[in-house]
């Protein structure tokens, strides 16, 4: 088709100058529409253009159209992959051809009159990625239809789609079902990280940035705009990389990796700069790149290229937001608001509305993330891993999360709403069942078990009284060093753990040391790259190694405390010495204090948290150096089965109720009791009803847990009988099985266990 002519391109930026002008003129929805495709037909040197629309059924129909039979607006619909329009809107991208009736996929309508016409060019009118139709257009000349002419089609559409979605275009009686939105119900299963159910609006989260200009004044300025953007970008990502410093909450190193390596894409970038030169603002070039990225990648079957389209997305976001000056989007919270999210900080997740938001769904997370952390303590309902999420939400669609099986259903059926109202309602009924076991725990068989609630900010306090909790457990230092950007002053640590001990009144509070490093950054803490981090240098280690840090904590604990008891614990520690460098440091601070003439505290209880298998089996050695131990369970099964708790693959290949495991935590519980120092455990499996149940039976009296999770918990131990429960674990601990779970969940009754216990074990 060498031989075949071609026709020379007037240029774009008069075109959309014209739009523009268009769409300021007072007309109906259809003499605008009209008006368009003979404006483009005009300015390109068409003998036809038109638009088809995507209705709610998938087919695309003829809305307007210059050079074919006005009859056929509104009568010619073409069914989904129908026809050469079909096919443009199946691929998402062009298509072109010199001799459309020769083309396989050519579908005749003879309502339209198009035999006169041979080159046919069809271009998708994307939106988020989504189809919303299709701009065609065609001449009798039989041609090569030129790149550049196919890009100012592009950049129409990219406009048009705007256009169409503003409801300047789509408000006539002629235009109605014409379907923008998606609106089909979706249902994703991830990981139930805090329970509880919802129902409201999805909102998602830095959404990408709006531009309320679409069209250039100055093209050469807004390319400007673009470069310096982009160089922007670079430096961002090079200096998180190159710090080891990556923001919480925020991408991962590999996520990261590949930001930097499409931001050098060479063939991404010229697209960006064609959109631009054509007369798009800079934010709408990206705008539109991104609509064709993912509209081509969603389709594709391959996985990995889902991911792409992902990091893709996150960069435009980026760009966007050097764009527009570094502001993230702060849009207000409508009522009943369920985030929808590819990931999220705990500090992020502190600055929305509590009043209005329901509901927290994560593309990635996990349920030890300082995230779950924040929505466990808020009572907010955090579901993570629903991959793909994002892309088949949309603003403002009614959604449901459901947090006890890690569910997420988009535009839900009524039958699926009316089945989760009644869910609802029983929950609550069994809400205001556990606010009245405000007493305390005691088992069938009279055996008292301490509930203690853990917490990590002010505002879960309150649920002290609430839950009748026996104190506070573990209060987790870190995310006052976490959220701020400079190392807080003494003054502002030490009135944060009066506050706490305010609250907590005539209750202990156990005041955990910074647990920092890790997948912990705080902005001023010193930071290294280390390719196992939960095997790292962190907590206590951080703390011995730069002890100005871990010093002026343990001061501030000091004169917070100012006659009252104080009870500090220091985490992961592996070594016995350590326990005994970490309380040479409190007791030079005490003397400090003293010599200060501050009122001292009136009790000093120093404790460990035994989360690594090697002060397990030291324990003898380090138990005389301590007042009370905390088994960390989250960690210290992570480390037992040497299963990374953060990662999906891995982290559900152990299960805690193994013999292995359960002798471990009897070692631990055994050596305390010989040495009458009190011990704990906190954790997920302190907060499980089933394990809960075994811990109690292995004859440990005190649990701590997240405050939503004390009532269930207290209703377990109310019918369990403790002494058959113990009995039957100490014959099965030696047991071959993999876990004792399935055998627990068989004798019920006969092993001491309660209902409930045995229901939550069977997922019922």
């Amino acid at each position: 088709m060498d031989d075949l002519k071609t026709s020379p391109m007037r240029d774009p930026r008069r075109l959309l100058k014209r739009m523009r002008e268009l769409m300021a003129v007072q007309e109906n929805a259809q003499a605008r529409l009209d008006h368009l495709t003979a404006m483009i037909a005009e300015e390109a040197g068409w003998d036809v253009c038109s638009i088809y629309l995507a209705r709610q059924s998938n087919a695309l129909e003829l809305c307007a159209t210059f050079g074919l039979k006005a009859e056929a607006v509104h009568h010619v619909r073409l069914q989904p992959g129908e026809g050469l329009v079909g096919l443009v809107a199946r691929r998402a991208r062009p298509l072109s051809t010199s001799n459309a009736r020769a083309h396989p996929a050519f579908s005749y309508k003879p309502e339209t009159g198009e035999e006169p016409f041979n080159t046919f060019v069809g271009v998708p009118i994307l939106r988020g990625g989504r189809m919303v139709g299709v701009l065609t257009a065609q001449t009798s000349q039989e041609r090569q239809v030129a790149t550049d002419e196919i890009e100012t089609l592009q950049t129409v559409a990219m406009v048009l789609a705007e256009i169409v979605a503003s409801g300047d275009i789509v408000d006539s009686e002629e235009m109605a079902g014409l379907d923008m939105r998606q609106s089909r119900p979706e249902r994703f299963q991830g990981g139930a990280f805090s329970g509880g159910i919802a129902r409201g609006v999805a909102v998602l989260f830095e959404p990408h940035v709006e531009s309320a200009r679409l069209i250039a004044d100055d093209p050469g300025r807004e390319e400007e705009r673009l470069d310096t953007a982009i160089s922007s970008l670079r430096i961002q990502i090079d200096e998180m990389l190159d710090s080891g410093r990556i923001p919480f909450g925020g991408p991962t190193r590999d996520v990261l990796q590949a930001y930097r390596m499409f931001a050098h894409d060479r063939g991404w970038l010229e697209r960006l700069r064609e959109a631009v030169r054509r007369g798009l603002t800079a934010e709408a070039a990206v705008e539109r790149v991104r609509n064709e990225n993912r509209a081509r990648l969603m389709k594709a079957a391959d996985p990995t290229f889902r991911e792409r389209l992902h990091d893709l997305e996150d960069l435009a976001n980026r760009l966007l937001r050097h764009l527009n000056g570094g502001a993230k989007s702060s849009a207000e919270l409508p009522d009943n608001a369920i985030i929808i999210a590819r990931n999220i900080g705990p500090a992020e997740l502190l600055e929305f509305d509590r009043e209005k938001l329901k509901g927290i769904a994560l593309e990635e997370g996990s349920a030890q993330s300082h995230a779950a952390i924040v929505a466990k303590a808020l009572g907010i309902p955090l579901v993570g891993r629903l991959e793909g999420a994002l892309d088949q939400t949309e603003d403002g669609d009614p959604v449901i999360l459901d947090g006890e099986f890690g569910v997420l259903h988009i535009r839900p059926q009524v039958d699926v709403a009316e089945t989760y109202d009644a869910r609802i309602q029983t929950l609550s009924e069994r809400r205001l069942a556990y606010a009245e076991l405000r007493g305390p725990a005691v088992s069938a068989d009279g055996v008292r078990i301490g509930l203690h609630m853990n917490a990590g900010l002010l505002i879960e306090l309150m649920a002290l009284d609430e839950t009748g909790a026996d104190g506070v457990g573990l209060f987790r230092t870190e995310f006052q060093f976490m959220v701020a950007e400079t190392l807080p002053r003494l003054s502002a640590q030490s009135a944060v753990y009066k506050s706490v001990l305010d609250a907590a009144g005539e209750r202990p509070v156990v005041f955990r040391t910074l647990d920092l490093g890790g997948d912990k950054v705080a902005p001023f803490a010193p930071s290294t790259k280390e390719p196992n981090p939960a095997l790292g240098w962190r907590a206590i280690r951080m703390g011995l190694d730069r002890p100005g840090l871990l010093r002026y904590q343990l001061r501030a604990l000091i004169l917070a405390a100012a006659g009252r008891p104080l009870k500090v614990m220091f985490p992961m520690i592996s070594a016995p010495w350590e326990v005994r460098a970490a309380r040479d440091m409190l007791d030079r601070e005490l003397r400090h204090a003293e010599r200060a003439g501050y009122v001292m505290p009136s009790d000093v209880k120093v404790g460990i948290m035994l989360e690594t298998p090697g002060m397990a089996w030291a324990l003898e050695h380090a138990i005389e150096a301590v007042d009370f131990v905390a088994v960390g369970a989250n960690d210290l099964m992570q480390y037992f089965f040497a299963a990374d708790r953060q990662n999906s693959r891995v982290s559900d290949r152990y299960d805690v109720l193994s013999p292995a495991a359960l002798d471990l935590l009897k070692r631990v519980r055994d050596i305390c009791a010989e040495h009458d120092t009190p011990v704990s455990v906190c954790g997920e499996i302190a907060s499980k009803p089933l394990e809960a149940a075994v811990l109690i039976g292995l004859g440990y009296r005190s649990l701590s847990m997240a405050a939503p999770n004390i009532g269930p918990i207290k209703k377990l131990v109310s019918g369990l009988d403790v002494e058959k429960l113990g009995i039957w674990l100490a014959s099965r601990l030696q047991s071959p099985a993999d876990s004792l779970r399935p055998l627990l969940l068989e004798a019920g009754e006969d092993a001491g266990l309660p209902r409930e216990a045995v229901e939550n074990g069977r997922g019922i």
